[in-house]
């Protein structure tokens, strides 16, 4: 018997803003290490390198992204040995339109020359504990998939929540799982008691199984609009190193909704459309990792309830969370607390009010205050770079390049840069010369001069830039070579 050919669709969208001051715009929650090793978006992609080859034969993943996050997404990917085309597929939005239109454009990306796999589709930032519960999960709705229904996994409740969308079940479908009978909004707390005690209601996951064809076809039905933008789109679609570029004009005409309104909700109330849509019941220590609560409770705990993560110190302390990036964190006789250190902002919360984080966030963009949406350590293709301190007409940076990376040739309008070399071998171009400066050796870039920072070695590059003069934005680059195609920016 032949195995089904499986794309997992990875939609890497999203801000986790309830999860600040960690995850913010520029570095979201799904590229954060929270819970191990690996980010959550890595740990997304890897989940189903396990899945036992008599189920299906894997393919390639798509990964769906926001084109500000791309080389984010394409550096951690090689970190796991997924680069390249042939590793993953990064389809970039050129804006954010929710997963129905993420979903079509993976869906006509993964049907090209004809092929019709059966999608896997899923958000980057959830953990799942039990990969083998997931693996029987997806054994039981490959049948259903297979014959072209739409499945979506419907998380097995352990408490009243109230935070998540339920989905009801009603009778049992032939080929696996249960056909649906309604999808319902967050309810209240004595509404979704009673959907537990009934034991026909599932969390909402946000995961999804189908063929690429059902999907394109059901998103023709009920949102055509939606296929023709995606289809524009894709058929004026550019690649650019690692990255499909959906066409930006047609894709910015495309309507944002997402797959349970743009489709799932319709098809149990129109069986004329003549594809089935069931639920697969998900028991398999599944976590959106909404908030601060959700990571202390995947987290382990003493037995004082308290988690922590990082450099921290507790004295009578209970059912608290302390987490620290860059210092020691310590608390004393705290109860049902959460605190979160970074290197440029503090959280501290009752955990009952985890949810009103994002109030936060929305203050402070009001505001106009940059901490909303940018760490002070900004990732880049090249490496990173962490701004130490600044003041008037000056601003220190602690930068490191990778090896064999490399930042564009460039000039300042208004600055001056000093280079100091602390670590590995740097060279560097600065006007029509071109020297290597090991550690600590230094160089001096006039204002007006074009230069290049390049690291010819083979462990990180590490330098202090200090800047001075008048102006000291990101924006004053004028970029003469650059080999990840960018425009504006550092």
């Amino acid at each position: 018997m032949q195995v089904p050919t499986l794309v997992p669709v990875v939609m890497c969208g999203g801000s986790g803003t309830r999860l600040w001051p960690l995850s913010r715009e520029t570095y979201p929650k799904q590229f954060l290490r929270l819970t191990g090793a690996h980010s959550m978006l890595q740990d997304t992609v890897q989940r189903l390198q396990g899945l036992p080859s008599h189920l299906a034969r894997l393919q390639a993943p798509v990964l769906v992204s926001n084109k500000e996050h791309r080389f984010l997404v394409a550096s951690q990917l090689q970190e796991i040995g997924l680069s390249g085309q042939a590793g993953a597929q990064i389809l970039l939005e050129p804006q954010g339109r929710n997963t129905a239109p993420a979903l079509t454009l993976a869906a006509l990306a993964a049907s090209a020359n004809g092929a019709d796999p059966i999608l896997l589709a899923m958000p980057a930032d959830h953990v799942m504990k039990d990969r083998t519960a997931l693996y029987q999960a997806v054994e039981q709705a490959l049948p259903v998939a297979e014959a072209g229904g739409m499945v979506t996994f419907g998380i097995v409740a352990r408490s009243p929540d109230t935070g998540y969308g339920y989905i009801e079940r009603d009778a049992a479908y032939p080929l696996g799982g249960w056909q649906i009978a309604s999808f319902v909004e967050k309810p209240d707390r004595d509404t979704a008691q009673r959907y537990l005690d009934s034991g026909r209601y599932y969390w909402n996951s946000g995961l999804f199984m189908l063929k690429a064809s059902v999907w394109l076809r059901a998103i023709g039905m009920f949102r055509a609009d939606i296929l023709a933008a995606c289809q524009q789109a894709m058929q004026t679609a550019a690649t650019d190193l690692d990255f499909i570029r959906p066409d930006e004009q047609a894709f910015h005409a495309c309507p944002s909704d997402s797959i349970d309104y743009a489709v799932m909700e319709h098809l149990p109330r129109n069986p004329q459309a003549q594809i089935p849509a069931c639920v697969v019941p998900l028991d398999a220590g599944w976590s959106d990792l909404g908030a601060w609560d959700s990571l202390w409770d995947v987290l382990e705990r003493d037995a004082q309830d308290n988690a922590t993560v990082g450099d921290t110190l507790l004295e009578d302390c209970r059912n608290t969370l302390l987490f620290s990036r860059s210092r020691l964190v310590a608390g004393v006789g705290l109860e049902n607390i959460i605190v979160v250190e970074t290197p440029d902002a503090v959280l501290v919360a009752d955990k009952n009010h985890a949810q009103s984080v994002k109030k936060l966030v929305a203050a402070l963009r009001q505001c106009g205050r940059t901490l909303a949406d940018t760490h002070r350590k900004v990732h880049r293709p090249w490496g990173w770079y962490d701004s130490i301190d600044s003041g008037g007409r000056f601003q220190v940076k602690r930068i490191v390049v990778n090896p064999g990376a490399s930042l564009s040739l460039q000039m300042h309008h208004h600055r001056a840069e000093h280079w100091v070399v602390v670590k590995g071998t740097a060279e560097v171009t600065n006007g029509d010369k071109v020297q290597l400066l090991t550690e600590n050796e230094s160089t001096f870039i006039p204002l007006g001069k074009v230069h290049r920072l390049a690291n010819p070695g083979k462990l990180p590059l590490e330098i202090i830039e200090v800047q001075s003069g008048s102006y000291l934005g990101e924006d004053d680059i004028v970029r003469f070579e650059d080999s990840y195609g960018r425009t504006r920016g550092s």
